[in-house]
């Protein structure tokens, strides 16, 4: 009788088009990007950052310093660790324990961050929980992408990696509604908080908390893992170690893993930087205020959503690289256009449009590493993954400030997104859908 605690394998000589594992397993594995989401939109981006610069630091430039600062550590800290928790679970096998302690650390941490009152003393606490908070939850997006490939066959990976990417989106902008609607929005607050001491912000951080873990919990209880590989804690070091280091002198050999890691670095640094620096466009631009800017955001959410999901079924039909270069040259154009309109409207909509296309670039870069990745290097691969999306997140933003500020121009300096994106497509270009 089958093991169904444990992936099923793919015929001998052929890759199945069957699913791996049961339905509510993989229905399972995609909550998590539900489940997590949360925290990067309503924590990172959105509303606790704003209160950061509102409610703690002494000025606009200090709280964008401040914030970028802990931000840019914390990513130091995942560019530096990734590759070697993910050489570590590679050697000792499950990764859900892996996973279960990165988002015990997130939780943990955002519930913490209730105690952050509106006190300029406070700032560093509520820096180095946030920073904290972040590192975990991309330390365990390694563990959790590096599971994709163990669930379903080569053919389907592209859907797999859209449905839950495109969950991801609801997920956050589920969260973020009820952030509004039930704590920020109302003149009296769920369970009479006292906005006078910003409790109304302050517990937007257990509710993402609690978002997190109870929605966190289906993965942990019905998606398989890997059997463990009877190897100590102590030797899966040293061998995870040793063969981190092995792979990274053998990086140059697996030609179409590390030229796709380039690439991704790339454009994923134009798409981080359009991140950093949207809702400051868009403000001193357009004049958006606050509301705008939410309302603008939940309008993002849902179409990136949307894209994530409906391209993961053409990742399947054309491939992970054609996708991604289609996204990526979509959002080239209109990232182009949208710097040269002058009206609100149009900012919306070509905001809109290129949601769209944001949730496939991302996605079906995550099913490219899954075809890329060799079976036994896969977490470590993710691990590098992660790294890529890091390694060099700080140079986007500071070249966008550079060019502002030498050329006068906002449009100038966000008209390097452009560069970032292009120079990506180029490096991508040559490489080859599977490995070779």
């Amino acid at each position: 009788m089958a093991d169904h605690n444990q992936p099923q394998k793919p015929e001998s000589g052929a890759e199945s088009s069957d699913w791996k594992v049961s339905p509510k397993a993989l229905i399972a594995w995609c909550f998590f990007d539900w489940a997590n989401s949360a925290f990067p939109t309503v924590i990172v981006t959105f509303v606790f950052a704003n209160y950061f610069a509102s409610a703690l630091a002494s000025s606009p430039e200090e709280a964008t310093g401040e914030w970028g600062i802990a931000i840019s550590i914390s990513g130091l800290a995942i560019a530096i660790l990734a590759p070697i928790f993910g050489a570590l679970a590679d050697q000792g096998g499950p990764r859900k324990p892996w996973l279960f302690v990165f988002t015990v650390v997130c939780v943990v941490c955002g519930f913490a961050l209730w105690t952050i009152a509106p006190d300029q003393s406070l700032a560093a606490r509520a820096l180095i929980l946030v920073g904290i908070a972040n590192a975990a939850f991309e330390l365990g997006q390694v563990f959790y992408n590096a599971m994709l490939p163990d669930l379903a066959p080569v053919q389907k990976l592209g859907r797999l990696s859209g449905w839950a990417w495109g969950l991801g989106y609801a997920g956050g902008l589920g969260c973020l509604v009820l952030c509004l609607f039930l704590l920020i929005f109302p003149e009296q607050p769920l369970f009479g908080l006292d906005k006078s001491a910003s409790e109304e912000v302050r517990a937007t951080g257990p509710l993402v908390a609690a978002w997190f873990a109870i929605f966190a919990v289906p993965l942990f209880l019905l998606t398989p893992d890997r059997q463990a590989s009877g190897v100590s804690s102590g030797e899966a070091i040293r061998r995870g170690m040793r063969l981190l280091f092995k792979t990274l002198r053998e990086l140059p050999t697996h030609g179409q893993i590390g030229r796709f890691l380039l690439a991704r670095m790339i454009y994923i640094d134009g798409l981080n930087t359009l991140f950093v620096f949207g809702g400051i466009y868009a403000k001193t631009k357009f004049g958006m205020d606050t509301e705008e800017i939410l309302i603008f955001a939940i309008l993002l959410n849902i179409t990136a959503g949307i894209g994530a999901a409906a391209f993961g079924w053409i990742d399947d039909w054309i491939g992970a690289k054609r996708t991604i270069t289609i996204s990526v040259v979509c959002l080239t154009v209109l990232c182009s256009w949208i710097l040269m309109v002058d009206s609100k409207f149009s900012f919306y909509a070509l905001g809109c449009a290129i949601g769209v296309f944001i949730g496939p670039t991302q996605s079906a870069s995550r099913s490219m590493m899954a075809r890329l990745a060799p079976a036994h290097l896969r977490t470590e691969m993710f691990g590098l993954f992660a790294f890529s999306g890091k390694a060099t997140a700080f140079v986007g933003p500071a070249l966008v400030s550079w060019v502002t500020l030498w050329t006068n121009s906002q449009q100038a300096g966000m008209a390097v997104i452009l560069v970032f994106f292009v120079v990506g497509l180029l490096v991508l270009a040559p490489l080859k859908e599977a490995e070779s």
